[in-house]
């Protein structure tokens, strides 16, 4: 059966541990991912205190005045660090498709307390673990680096969800995922004080570019696009977060999984000018090192695989140039 909403999944049988949870939670996933790749979770086990107090420590960020912001800006073209302005990114463009940009403007943050090594800080590394920066906020970093962890260990699970989801040994994903290079990254969408652009959305349509995405909503306007080719509103449950899968997965599956198109549309336009939306979203994405290439359970005999190998460091920085530059007509 083909999904054309996005389903609710409860994780609690999941993390009860038995074996008949476990199996029915992969069996639910497995279902979502390859019919809409987006799913709501319910019971995961983050709690509400944290996701109350990172949402707050970001409002007061965003409140301040653009100059104050700016003296956290991303530090460099590549680097997922930093302040990044409304429209100075255009997510379509990571899909080749050209549009204004995004009205939305974004912090984000990535791994913190890194290890002093070459694996780390070598040439290897690139732009991967690029120290943090952090505004002058009461509570900022706390809430900001506890909620990096909390979700990096919830990705953990997931990832192994989806493991027992396509008949891998549970903990296969494990030894690829325990340096990830992931980002945490709230994005705030302003009120819209003057008509958008033609084609200009608070986010424009877009795939994920990783493993696995975790977003927490303030308000609705995510819409993800089915396979009827209709875009349908993505649920709004009181204490749930929402998951998509990315780029990278879609291709470890060799298809079977679909990294779906979503975007964030406009608030209706007699509400634009006081509507404020804010998201937390969780990027997650494998050790720069990892190589992403079909896995074994995904390929048919006679089958090919569909993509050539790539790692997820080198995937990841030419997603993310692209969306930065606009496809390269921006100067680096």
């Amino acid at each position: 059966m083909t999904l054309l909403q996005v389903p609710i999944i409860d994780l609690a049988p999941y993390f009860e541990g038995t074996a008949e949870g476990r199996a029915k939670v992969a069996k639910q996933v497995d279902e979502a991912c390859r019919s809409i790749g987006f799913l709501v979770i319910t019971n995961h086990g983050v709690p509400t205190e944290l996701i109350d107090r990172v949402s707050s420590t970001s409002r007061d960020f965003f409140a301040l005045p653009l100059a104050d912001k700016r003296k956290v800006d991303r530090p460099r073209i590549d680097a997922v660090r930093g302040y990044s302005a409304v429209s100075e990114e255009g997510l379509s463009y990571s899909l080749e498709e050209a549009a204004p940009g995004d009205l939305k403007e974004s912090f984000s943050i990535g791994p913190s307390n890194v290890p002093d090594d070459t694996y780390h800080h070598g040439p290897a590394a690139g732009p991967h673990f690029v120290a943090n920066t952090y505004p002058p906020i009461a509570g900022f970093r706390e809430s900001w680096d506890t909620y990096f962890d909390v979700m990096s260990d919830l990705s953990r699970s997931l990832m192994r969800i989806f493991a027992l989801a396509l008949d891998l040994p549970e903990h296969f994903f494990d030894a690829r995922i325990d340096k990830h290079i992931s980002m945490f990254r709230v994005l705030s969408y302003p009120p819209q004080l003057e008509a958008p652009q033609p084609n200009q959305l608070r986010a424009g349509a877009h795939s994920d570019y990783g493993s696995l995405t975790i977003v927490r909503p303030d308000d609705s306007g995510l819409q993800v696009l089915n396979k009827a080719r209709q875009w349908v509103d993505v649920p709004m449950i009181d204490g749930a977060l929402v998951v998509n899968i990315g780029d990278l997965m879609m291709q470890w599956t060799n298809d079977q999984w679909i990294s779906t198109v979503h975007r964030v549309i406009n608030p209706p336009a007699d509400k634009a000018s006081t509507n404020r939306r804010q998201s937390l979203v969780f990027f997650h994405q494998p050790n720069y090192d990892a190589m992403v290439e079909c896995l074994p359970s995904c390929l048919a005999p006679g089958e090919r695989p569909k993509y050539a190998p790539i790692s997820s460091g080198d995937h990841l920085t030419s997603k993310f140039v692209k969306q930065t530059t606009f496809g390269g007509t921006k100067a680096a």
